[in-house]
């Protein structure tokens, strides 16, 4: 037996670390797991691939750009045809055969935009670092399996220009959905806190943060001379200096990296293997 996943790349072709880690987690889930994977990737923007529905679970990448800027063009089209196909499938599905899939920071806007659970909008300014985000009770992180590990605050990596805010908790709920974690608590700043991160129904999950960055490839982001001085010149070198301090702190974004996208991995198997094994 085996776990299937297909990967929904949204970099439209612009090299990243971000599809080096989430292979990578897949591959280290499958050692400390003695479960093969097996992944498929799908260029979804270049090529307007998407996959069909014969995999166990689905892990939508980050990317590039303006989740706004894309709206009506056809791969955005067949993306959005792809996710209503999963979530009918998996309405009609017995538990055991349902579909799961994770959105990662550009497909979770993309996402929050087509399900219409908020306002996706341009940030002031960018955010990017490893901050804290904070769970909104502290029983999520027992009631939502994912976070299982986490604490209140955990640490993350954030990379981005947009943001949802002005969440709809009504519509939310009638899906199924909660908001989980909100963005740092900024007191001296009058703006609204964006969510961070998002269980939309019993299927679909998603982080405006990227859970599968490691210290790696954010040691070598933060050195690129052009990086260091954006953030030196925006932040301060002091505020660099503290980026690359976290990246040694196994309690910080190495926490989430080991436990987020593993967490979702070993739900899967748990929800679509074990109960065929009894």
């Amino acid at each position: 037996m085996h776990l299937s996943i297909a990967i929904l790349d949204l970099y439209n072709g612009i090299p990243n670390e971000g599809m080096r880690c989430i292979q990578q987690i897949l591959l280290q889930w499958q050692s400390t797991s003695g479960i093969t994977v097996k992944y498929t990737i799908y260029n979804v923007r270049t090529a307007m691939q998407v996959p069909d529905l014969r995999y166990d679970a689905y892990i939508s990448t980050g990317g590039p750009g303006s989740p706004l800027a894309s709206e009506g063009s056809p791969w955005e089209v067949r993306y959005f045809d792809w996710v209503n196909k999963l979530h009918q499938y998996n309405l009609q599905a017995a538990p055991a055969a349902q579909k799961q899939a994770f959105f990662i920071c550009h497909s979770f806007q993309l996402l929050c935009r087509f399900l219409r659970v908020g306002q996706v909008c341009k940030r002031k300014s960018t955010a990017f670092g490893v901050f804290p985000v904070h769970t909104l009770q502290a029983a999520y992180l027992q009631e939502e399996p994912l976070l299982a590990g986490l604490g209140n605050p955990f640490y993350v990596v954030d990379s981005r220009d947009y943001q949802v805010i002005g969440i709809d908790a009504l519509h939310l709920e009638s899906m199924g959905g909660k908001v989980l974690c909100l963005e740092k608590e900024r007191p001296h700043v009058q703006l609204e806190r964006s969510a961070m991160c998002i269980r939309f129904n019993a299927w679909f999950f998603g982080t405006q943060f990227h859970p599968e960055a490691d210290a790696e490839g954010m040691r070598k982001y933060l050195l690129r001379d052009d990086k260091k001085a954006g953030i030196i010149a925006q932040h301060g070198v002091d505020k660099w200096q503290t980026m690359l301090d976290y990246l040694q702190d196994t309690d910080k974004i190495m926490c989430t990296y080991q436990r987020l996208l593993p967490n979702f991995l070993t739900s899967v198997w748990q929800r679509q293997y074990l109960p065929a094994l009894v």
